[in-house]
């Protein structure tokens, strides 16, 4: 692996994250100009903005025919997101957990998690199958839409997220021409940051003898989840600590639905779903969903300590990715005590948790 390889990863992480703050922000003050309101903005264009890196390596990746680091980023996300944004950003902070995150949001993830397993159970991700997904996605913003109009409280979000993005002030001349400029910039620089990090993380696994799906398990998924950790842990440090969980959990529904969705779309053809993924990598990932909904129902909050068990699971699948990529005897024994023995054991811990505190509401 040279220099330049890694120059080009650093770049391109640095251009995806700056494309989708600079399309965010366009999108969001040209569409106020269309008088859209800005708690609908922050539903729409906020939401699929903050997965624009995840969409724009993965749909790249596949159209480049590199299905397993196309696949590799969304599923590398979404775990990453829960044990390694949300463990560190409890750590800071413990985090507040609303209720509807818990009766809606939590369980759409969840199944958002079991319906792409099953649509990739045969073993590829076909472009009916990522209509299907995209449908997904608009449905759900929908429904976000239909139920935020009828929410009297999300009139303070509104207002806040109006102040945030500047767009309770007065429209200057041609400030529509400014923000499509800022609209196109973003996506230049989203598309530029996507080819750099997709030929670096290809090039860093062939020179590595690392697998591509290993590759955007770690690297990759990690460098597109930079934005999702900034906003958890910026909120958890200003107190808005129920934002910084609403974020991780909306971010990776729209990963499975919408990121994998159009990715599977432009495919040249059907994206290939690794047997190892299938067997491994999906279950952890599902696992992590699941180990959400005890977790935030225990107290509807997220306790240092269960920020660092989140951080500890985090650290043992990477050393199992490293592991088993390289090849290392071990890596098989390590993969069968984590899903044999460590996660179920914490299932059941959290489980008992959970009912103890359910237990104290009723009471």
């Amino acid at each position: 692996m040279t220099l330049m390889t890694f120059v080009y990863l650093i770049a391109g992480l640095v251009l995806l994250v700056a494309g989708a703050e600079v399309l965010v922000r366009g999108a969001a003050k040209l569409a106020a100009q269309f008088g859209i309101p800005p708690l609908i903005i922050g539903l729409t264009v906020v939401a699929f903005g903050t997965s624009a890196p995840e969409t724009a390596v993965s749909v790249q990746a596949a159209f480049n025919s590199s299905g397993d680091l196309a696949i590799g980023n969304v599923i590398g996300s979404n775990i990453a997101n829960v044990l390694l944004i949300l463990g560190l950003t409890a750590v800071v902070a413990p985090l507040i957990v609303s209720r509807q995150l818990i009766r809606l949001d939590v369980p759409i993830m969840i199944g958002a998690s079991l319906v792409v397993y099953a649509l990739a159970w045969d073993g590829s991700l076909s472009r009916l199958d990522g209509a299907l997904l995209f449908a997904g996605v608009l449905a759900y913003t929908g429904f976000l839409i239909i139920s935020s109009r009828r929410d009297k409280s999300a009139v303070a979000e509104d207002d806040e997220f109006a102040k945030e993005f500047g767009l309770d002030e007065p429209a200057k001349p041609y400030a529509w021409a400014i923000n499509l400029g800022l609209i196109i910039a973003g996506l230049v620089l989203l598309v530029t940051g996507s080819n750099f990090l997709v030929e670096s993380a290809v090039t860093m696994a062939r020179a590595l003898g690392i697998s591509e799906l290993v590759i955007g398990l770690t690297v990759v998924a990690i460098g597109t989840s930079l934005p999702e950790l900034a906003t958890s842990i910026m909120a958890a440090i200003k107190g808005e600590r129920d934002i910084a969980v609403g974020n991780i959990v909306g971010s990776n529904i729209f990963n499975l639905l919408c990121v994998l969705g159009l990715a599977s779309m432009v495919s040249p053809q059907a994206i290939n779903v690794a047997a190892n993924a299938l067997a491994f990598d999906f279950p952890v990932m599902i696992a992590v969903a699941v180990a959400c909904l005890p977790i935030f129902f225990a107290g509807y909050r997220i306790n240092r300590w269960e920020g660092l068990l989140f951080l500890a699971y985090y650290v043992a699948y990477t050393v199992y990715l490293v592991l088993s990529s390289t090849g290392k005897p071990f890596a098989e024994v390590f993969g069968e005590a984590m899903l044999g023995y460590a996660l179920p054991l914490t299932a059941v811990t959290l489980v008992i948790i959970a009912g103890r505190a359910w237990h104290k509401q009723k009471a």
